[in-house]
């Protein structure tokens, strides 16, 4: 019973400490967007919403953007900033940015695997947006609003910015802890399901279940090869092919 509650225990530490990282950062964001918007726009941040000018849908667009990019900056410096602050001689290591181990993976193997999965991923997204009659995984159209820029922007927030502070915060920070208490194998399922739940949305569980082999996927490339980078990659070049597949003229 003692083994028990320890775990549960952990398992209830990891889960708020995710929450507290995500939240943290969304506070962050929205607040450096409405203060930094305004103030470029000439309008007072501190107005009640009655006397608030109304911005219109591109203006809105924008700052909707700009929230969800600072968002992943912010959980990405918390992230970094914690583990140094805890530990400023092997903060690297714990967030596998510095190999803790030889690497337990070939090359060549890393890099079919970075060439097959998104082709996989694209198929399991797909297939389970049909199953559960959810329009995430058929052909989208991008907002007219959107120039040129904006949309260089955003596919660089889809395969750099949000791979990369994802899986600093689970491959990383959470799955360091993970194992302590649950092993390896314990670390892989537990970050692969708080990236899932992460991602319910107004679909239900059909986004989780989408995701959940990929979760997967990145916790055990983090656990063979024993560093981040490969995870990030594999993430990102997965949300690059499944967008651009989603993207392609029909």
């Amino acid at each position: 019973m003692d083994g028990a509650w320890r775990i549960t225990w952990h398992l209830c530490v990891l889960v708020g400490l995710v929450v507290l990282y995500l939240g943290a950062a969304s506070l962050l964001s929205l607040v450096s967007v409405r203060v930094g918007f305004d103030l470029w726009d000439g309008i007072d941040p501190f107005l009640p919403p009655d006397r608030r000018p109304f911005l219109g849908a591109v203006e809105l667009a924008h700052r909707a953007f700009a929230v969800d990019a600072l968002r992943q900056l912010f959980l990405a410096a918390l992230v970094l900033g914690g583990a140094w602050w805890r530990d400023r001689v092997g903060w690297r290591r714990r967030l596998a940015l510095e190999r803790e181990r030889p690497n337990g993976m070939r090359p060549v193997a890393l890099l079919a695997i970075l060439l097959v999965w998104p082709l996989l991923h694209i198929a399991w997204v797909t297939g389970t947006a049909e199953l559960f009659g959810a329009s995430f995984g058929q052909h989208v159209r991008l907002s007219p609003f959107m120039s040129q820029a904006a949309v260089a922007a955003w596919l660089v927030y889809l395969s750099v910015m949000a791979p990369m502070a994802e899986e600093l915060l689970l491959r990383g920070e959470a799955f360091a802890r993970a194992r302590v208490a649950l092993g390896p194998a314990g670390a892989i399922l537990v970050t692969a399901v708080i990236f899932a739940a992460a991602h319910i949305s107004t679909w239900g569980l059909a986004r989780p279940v989408s995701l959940l082999p990929l979760a997967l996927a990145l916790g055990w490339l983090r656990w063979r090869t024993g560093r981040l980078w490969p995870g990030i990659a594999l993430h990102g070049w997965s949300n690059l092919a499944l967008v651009t597949y989603l993207l392609w003229p029909p």
